[in-house]
């Protein structure tokens, strides 16, 4: 748990019953500095990581090139196939794109704007219901959680999704000032663009906020229900108007919908990235049915090795912040806004993380940013409020029992890398628990030894997680699996993303200097300039198995090329006679092999087929450790 460092009592006074609560003097620059300091974090050395995630920004470039490949979210200009997810992310990268030239910074800095968005409007919420202060400590515990550093550094879609459902908290905390249907609808607008961004994630907040207004708006049962009736309308639409486009497109005018095996976005939105995801059946995933290679479930798994760098650091001190805030409030009027805060930020977390920890499909340890809004808020509000009541001796003991546990965890997490920065685990172990001891009997101190141990358990409790923040910006990020941290070099570590699988239901067998299924690298020099020379002549430069090994080649040469199977290649498309057909009319002019390839029980085995077919009919040869199958020929 941590506390606020204050000027004096006068400035963590409680905000108003309504509106925008009347700033201190030193909130504004206090603010500007958080921002600023955000930025900096987010910005630096941005395009250290290349590419990045480099799968999106192939379909980054294809949207610069083509509105339809924007639209759809395309891996390439030629509309073959598109991202297996929905595109919004896409489109502010692709746009970014048109205006600044196809570049990793033109990519990667959109995120990181989000990423400064996102702090000053977790204060905003923050602020109205807690006060500026508790804003401020919401907002830098969220910038400083690494794997929020990780994704707003990163071009994947979580960015914008925590973005937007950041956003839609601030709109059901202004909804919950005069029961207001506008700012409600307006909350399950941003929440609807969320599902456009990472498609049913995005909804696990609705409960939590549905929950808040209900219990709390300041207006009758029944209006109370006619808000939430008109906003999950406005969250439906928002969501809904793309899958509706999508499905009335003749399928032949689009491209193929990546991740699906019918051609279907609600395949996609309810299967491979929806119901799939938590039962772990999802046809073509690269781990296969139930749970197949997504490490193991329980209550404990945020805790585990890959995902606690990320975001383990407070969760107890969250935990801690929830029970305490609700037991303090528990006797407040329905419609006290302090408790209804709790609930939008409680039941964010507490959903979340229910699902992230039993959920038996895919998932990956950047999805943890997703947690870290709710648990910034947590703290933020209860902190604060603790460290007002530090004369309870029930309120000095959760607030201390907060930072000790802080402490322990940050002890436990850093000692998992014992050659990275060997002495703070024991410095912040030991100067928490002195903190902790000290905070406890805060209340007989002077106000000058008060101040003092304020500061120092606000340091100390975010000594770990900033650390480990500062690090994982440090350390640049690529392939699909990015893990926050300082490097060790790739794989599953930190700083890495090269993975190979063997999972149930499926063998995936990689190699070459293409890449593979989830890591990229770039053609060599000579291969560029093939793929490139006489490109304008064909729809596709050339094709090859695999989105992650088409991306490195169309990056690379700058022209479209065809990632046969999607993104596993497990997808139906093409199938082995459209191919041929595609070949046969000089659509195509290279064949790349040497890439990934994966056979099993769970998907389609057409791109198989199609690599089968170009090695028998085809005579290879090699350019730059890649073999090459001329189709023109």
């Amino acid at each position: 748990m941590t506390l606020l460092a204050s000027r004096d009592e006068a400035d963590q006074a409680a905000p108003p019953a309504r509106g925008r609560p009347a700033d201190p003097r030193w909130i504004r620059p206090s603010l500007a500095a958080l921002l600023l300091a955000t930025a900096v974090l987010y910005l630096w050395n941005l395009g250290g990581s290349g590419w990045a995630n480099a799968f999106y920004s192939a379909a980054a470039q294809a949207g610069s090139l083509s509105w339809k490949a924007l639209f759809f979210g395309s891996s390439d200009a030629a509309n073959a196939i598109t991202v297996d997810k929905t595109p919004a992310a896409l489109w502010v990268m692709s746009l970014s794109a048109r205006l600044f030239g196809v570049n990793p910074w033109s990519i990667l800095v959109p995120q990181a704007l989000m990423g400064v968005g996102s702090v000053a409007l977790l204060f905003a919420a923050v602020r109205r219901t807690s006060g500026p202060a508790a804003g401020l400590l919401a907002g830098a515990v969220l910038a400083l959680t690494p794997a929020a550093a990780l994704m707003f550094r990163f071009d994947n879609p979580d960015a914008l999704l925590v973005l937007l459902l950041v956003a839609g908290a601030y709109c059901v905390v202004r909804a919950l000032e005069e029961a207001s249907p506008r700012w409600l609808a307006l909350a399950g607008v941003a929440v609807g663009f969320g599902f456009l961004a990472k498609m049913l994630q995005a909804f696990l907040v609705l409960p939590a906020f549905g929950l808040a207004y209900l219990i709390a708006a300041p207006t009758s049962v029944g209006r109370r229900l006619l808000h939430l009736a008109g906003a999950l309308g406005a969250t439906i639409v928002s969501a809904g108007w793309y899958l509706a486009v999508v499905a009335l497109w003749p399928a032949a005018d689009r491209p193929y919908i990546g991740g699906s095996q019918e051609n279907s976005l609600w395949e996609l939105v309810f299967g491979y990235n929806g119901f799939g995801r938590i039962t772990g059946d999802e046809v073509g995933s690269v781990g296969g049915g139930g749970n197949g290679g997504w490490g193991g479930t329980g209550w404990d798994r945020l805790f585990g090795s890959e995902m606690a760098g990320g975001i383990a650091w407070l969760l107890p001190a969250a935990v801690i912040a929830l029970g305490a805030g609700l037991w303090f409030t528990r006797r407040a009027p329905r419609t006290d806004r302090g408790r209804a805060a709790l609930i939008v930020w409680g039941g964010w977390f507490l959903v979340t993380a229910v699902v992230f920890s039993y959920m038996g499909g895919i998932i990956h340890a950047y999805y943890m940013i997703a947690l870290a809004p709710a648990i910034a808020g947590l703290v933020g509000i209860a902190g604060t409020r603790l460290w007002r009541a530090r004369g309870n001796p029930a309120a000095a003991g959760a607030l201390s029992a907060g930072i000790g546990l802080t402490a322990l965890t940050a002890y436990l997490v850093l000692s998992r890398q014992s050659d990275w920065l060997p002495g703070l685990a024991i410095t912040i172990l030991v100067a928490g628990l002195l903190c902790a001891f000290l905070v406890f009997f805060a209340a007989r101190l002077s106000d000058a030894a008060r101040r003092l141990v304020a500061v120092g358990a606000l340091v100390t409790v975010l000594a770990g997680t900033g650390a480990y923040t500062v690090a994982t910006a440090a350390t640049p990020h690529s392939g699909a699996l990015p893990s926050a941290g300082p490097a060790t070099g790739r794989g599953m570590g930190p700083g890495g993303g090269s993975l190979v699988i063997g999972g149930q239901g499926g063998q995936i067998v990689r190699g070459g200097p293409g890449g593979g299924l989830l890591d990229t690298s770039l053609p060599g020099d000579n291969l560029a300039a093939l793929l490139g020379k006489d490109s304008a002549d064909y729809t596709w430069a050339a094709a090859t198995v695999g989105s992650n090994n088409a991306a490195g080649y169309q990056l690379g040469g700058g022209a479209p090329v065809m990632a046969v199977g999607g993104f596993n290649g497990t997808d139906p498309a093409p199938t082995l006679e459209q191919f041929q057909e595609y070949v046969r009319s000089g659509q195509i002019h290279y064949f790349l092999g040497d890439g990934m390839m994966m056979r099993g029980e769970t998907g389609s085995d057409a791109a198989e087929r199609i690599a089968e077919w170009v090695a028998e009919t085809y005579t290879p040869t090699t350019v730059d450790g890649v073999t090459v199958y001329d189709l023109s020929r």
